[in-house]
């Protein structure tokens, strides 16, 4: 056994040992924090103390495709911070007062902004943009009653009077809490300002651009420290785009719809490209830069016209008698019946437990051929034929050859997709078995089809285009935003492409032409300037009085260069006063780009004042 002295001094030994153990170890870990890893720990411990601040990037331009002068553009303008910390507690609601009735806000729009919580920040809260210089100079002036108040430039989005253009081009605001959750691992941060609608939504990734940033010493408060260097590293402006839209045929189309609720699309079947689009009633873009737009956001929501709907590609309709193009084709591809022979239309035809009127000639037109059932746009002859020779398996399977009742993937956002009824559809939608009368209906383009203004456009570029149909696009180019270097060209993509024969669509071309030569668009459309070639609709809605207006073509009729032809395609709805306007705007379009006159131009030129008003656009 040990002695007593001998335990102690074993004891000692033990303590000595683990002594010596901590102090290895703890020398290790020094060595190891300031020799092995002291720029990783100086990098960690410089970041704590380093406060960084967003400079927000200019969003690239927007242009026309004649790339002279944008559509939309930066202009100066300044935004209002607070750094709650450096306000006295007991100053806060003065502060806010003060600040509140110089930017005409009120407070709650300000305690939005500036909850409570972010009191103890010495960081700037953004309270306001979009400022103009005199709101500066107030705040200036006041700056002795409005502590912990800045302001800095900030560039705020401006629409350069684009009107019926606001549906393509969109508008911005402030990322929401969703978005940021959505889109945070793409580079956005909470005081970002993303599109929200249009081509600012759809391309938004390349427009946006890439932040700055301005690095300040700070201490654990976020205060700023006194005598540091400020480092900066500037934005990096977007891309700017140009459009496929030509501003002057835009300004024509606009013009010829007026203040019609309803669309217009103008397209170069050869690309896809999208050289028009109206619809009516359209939006200002600059409401959305404004204080307080949520009261202005509101009413647009609230207005029974929908002027934030994009009507070219976001609303559908029956397509009525432009419909008698696919079913042309069919017959003809199908050879059901008899090009040649004739049906006899007396005007109504008894079917079911009633009669069914043709709706555009009452009296009846007599004993008709294919063309000139087409060319007259006579219900009867689609409807004997629909029902007892295509059947709707044939006819759903040629709406669909032409796009019908698919999204187009024009590159905006939001669009979609219409409806090509079928037997199981109406069970499982509408809970009714399919009758003839749904086959009749469908054969003049009524019942349940719903086709979009765009889907239209791209049913007549197939006929042009002996069977292909390409992708609409908005977007032409990428550039530079220093240079206004091209960086990338958008190619023309085919979106469909049909076994059709190509003699059938080349008889398709001269039927349409013959609804214009001798059918019912003859006087309105039958112009000097260019040869058109198309098919007027009118689709009922349940009103005894009034009906959508359709029309749908192409021109030049005959050409050598494909590139040099256009497709208009025109849906005035219903709840406009009938007039049966589509046919006369589309003959006033074709007159303006043709002639290579403005709207007031064609109107004179083709007589139509003395018809119908020259109307003014309402902003």
């Amino acid at each position: 056994m040990l002695s007593p002295d001998e335990k102690t001094g074993k004891r000692i030994d033990i303590l000595r040992i683990v002594f010596i153990s901590f102090f290895f170890l703890y020398t290790i870990k020094l060595f190891s924090l300031q020799i092995l890893n002291r720029e990783q720990y100086q990098k960690r411990a410089e970041d704590i103390t380093k406060r960084t601040t967003t400079i927000p990037a200019s969003r690239g331009e927007i242009y026309d495709r004649n790339f002279i002068s944008p559509v939309v553009y930066n202009s100066n303008s300044f935004a209002v911070y607070i750094s709650p910390a450096e306000v006295p507690q007991y100053e806060i609601p003065e502060v806010l007062n003060r600040l509140a009735n110089i930017l005409a806000m009120t407070v709650p729009q300000i305690e939005r902004k500036l909850p409570a919580r972010y009191y103890y920040l010495f960081q700037p809260i953004e309270i306001a943009s979009n400022l103009s210089y005199e709101t500066i100079a107030k705040l200036a002036e006041n700056a002795s009653s409005l502590p912990g108040v800045s302001w800095q430039s900030k560039p705020v989005r401006n629409y350069n009077d684009i009107g019926s253009l606001s549906h393509v081009i969109g508008y911005v605001g402030d990322i929401t809490r969703d978005e940021l959750t959505t889109l945070y691992n793409k580079g956005y941060n909470s005081s970002d300002v993303i599109g929200k609608a249009g081509v600012e939504k759809q391309y938004d990734e390349l427009l946006k651009g890439k932040d700055g940033v301005e690095t300040r010493i700070v201490d654990v408060r976020g205060k700023e420290a006194q005598n540091q260097a400020i480092v900066r590293e500037a934005p990096e402006m977007g891309r700017n785009l140009v459009l496929t839209i030509d501003r002057s045929i835009q300004t024509l189309a606009e013009k010829a719809l007026g203040e019609r609720i309803g669309a217009v699309i103008v397209s170069r079947p050869s690309t896809g490209e999208i050289l028009a689009m109206v619809s009516y009633p359209w939006y200002n873009s600059n409401v959305f830069n404004r204080i307080g737009v949520g009261n202005e956001y509101q009413n647009l929501i609230n207005d029974p016209d929908r002027p934030l709907i994009n009507r070219a590609i976001q609303s559908s309709y029956p397509p009525g008698s432009t419909f008698k193009i696919v079913m042309t084709t069919g017959i003809i591809a199908e050879n059901v019946y008899p090009i040649d022979r004739t049906v006899e239309c007396a005007g109504e035809m008894w079917y079911g437990d009633r009669f069914w009127n043709c709706h555009i000639h009452k009296p009846g037109h007599g004993r008709l051929s294919l063309q000139r059932a087409l060319a007259q746009s006579c219900d009867i002859y689609y409807w004997v034929i629909g029902r007892d020779y295509m059947g709707v398996e044939r006819i759903v399977s040629y709406a669909k050859e032409f796009g019908l009742g698919e999204l187009t993937g024009i590159d905006l956002p939001g669009e979609i997709a219409g409806i090509v009824p079928t037997p199981y559809w109406k069970d499982r939608k509408v809970h009714q078995k399919w009758q003839s009368g749904d086959t009749m209906n469908m054969s003049i383009g009524q019942g349940y089809m719903l086709v979009t203004p765009l889907q239209m456009a791209n049913m007549v570029s197939m006929v042009v285009n002996d069977g292909v149909i390409y992708r609409p696009q908005i977007l032409k180019e990428i550039r530079n935003p220093l240079n206004g270097e091209i960086e990338e060209r958008r190619e023309r993509e085919i979106l469909l492409k049909s076994d059709i024969d190509k003699a059938i669509f080349e008889q398709d071309r001269q039927y349409m032409r013959s609804v214009i030569s001798e059918g019912t668009a003859r006087y309105p459309l039958n112009i000097k300037s260019v040869e058109i070639a198309g098919k007027t609709g009118t689709s009922e809605v349940g009103l005894k009085d009034r009906w959508h207006s359709w029309f749908t073509a192409f021109a030049p009729y005959e050409t050598d260069d494909p590139h040099e032809r256009i497709v208009v395609s025109i849906i005035v709805e219903a709840v406009n006063e009938w007039e049966w306007w589509a046919p006369y705007a589309s003959a006033i379009i074709f007159q303006g780009v043709f002639a290579k006159q403005t709207y007031e131009q064609a109107v004179e030129s083709l007589g139509f004042q003395y018809l119908f008003p020259v109307r003014e656009r309402r902003d």
